[in-house]
């Protein structure tokens, strides 16, 4: 059960209830997440903000699933796994994918070398080094492109800390970090 109430669209008010009203109208459900993080409509739209704003970027739908999975296996984050397992499916990535992603494996020499990267950073606390951010832009990525991979982490590890700590409840197939193939 989770440590912090998950507010429920028919009980919420004012701004909470037109944030998590806003993720009903987009996902068609309000995650569990988003549900405990309407405690505090500031986190909720932050949270929803800087997603949105990611999701429009430069990095396709796989690669800002594989980043999760290998952030979210990093941090231990049970509910990360779950939720990205499943959305990384729905985006195309195969169970085989999956599993590798949260490796720090990607479907290519591309995404592996994201995926590096994104485990370099979280490694140092952002404190890459000037031969991480070479391998980076060895592999083809631009500035935009790199500057979204550490935007990326650091939604993950919000998202990573805020489920763990809060022990929100799994609202997705369940996945552990503990059991990888």
């Amino acid at each position: 059960m989770s440590r912090l109430p998950a507010i429920e669209l028919a009980n919420a008010t004012g701004k909470a209830k037109d944030l998590l009203t806003a993720v009903k109208a987009k996902l068609g459900i309000v995650l569990n997440m988003t549900k405990v993080m309407a405690n505090s409509p500031a986190v909720l739209e932050g949270y929803l903000g800087l997603s949105g704003a990611l999701g429009g970027g430069l990095l396709d739908a796989k690669t800002r699933e594989q980043l999760a999975l290998a952030t979210a296996q990093e941090n231990e984050c049970n509910y990360c796994l779950s939720a990205h397992s499943a959305i990384g499916k729905m985006v195309g990535l195969t169970p085989e994918q999956v599993v590798e992603s949260r490796k720090g494996q990607g479907v290519d020499a591309r995404t592996t070398a994201a995926l590096t990267f994104a485990q370099r950073v979280l490694e140092t606390r952002g404190g890459i080094s000037d031969n991480d951010l070479a391998a980076v832009r060895q592999a083809g990525f631009n500035d935009g492109e790199i500057a979204e991979i550490i935007a990326h982490v650091a939604l993950n590890i919000l998202t990573n800390y805020f489920n763990k700590a809060a022990q929100v409840d799994i609202d997705f197939p369940k996945v552990s970090f503990a059991e990888i193939a």
